[in-house]
């Protein structure tokens, strides 16, 4: 028996290494083994302005005047924002800010705490 992970896109058990790629018989998809690694080991990294990498819980600082859209409303250089979620799309932080309400911010706005 192999140890190899299945195809990633039509989830069939019969895939091979060919030099440094794993492909499936199947529907005919290559992938590399470090992609496979990356995605057992929980996939996206969510990281700050400054490299450190984030988790669900996190206290941020933000470093930007930030405008919140649809009202005249600024989020502050240097509010904290504690307790923060990680989510996918555009904007990874789901969050609340005392004054303002729920927000999503971008990851590249926010420093860790």
């Amino acid at each position: 028996m192999s140890n190899l992970p299945p195809c990633p896109q039509c989830g069939s058990e019969y895939t091979y290494e060919d030099g440094t790629l794993l492909v499936c018989p199947e529907c005919a998809h290559e992938w590399s083994a470090n992609e496979s690694d990356a995605a057992e080991s929980g996939g996206k990294v969510v990281r700050d302005a400054n490299g450190n990498e984030l988790q669900d819980g996190d206290t941020v600082t933000v470093i930007k005047d930030l405008k919140v859209k649809g009202s005249s409303s600024v989020v502050k250089v240097g509010t904290k924002v504690k307790n923060i979620r990680l989510v996918d799309g555009d904007h990874d932080i789901d969050c609340k800010i005392d004054g303002i309400g729920a927000m999503k911010l971008k990851s590249e706005f926010v420093k860790k705490a």
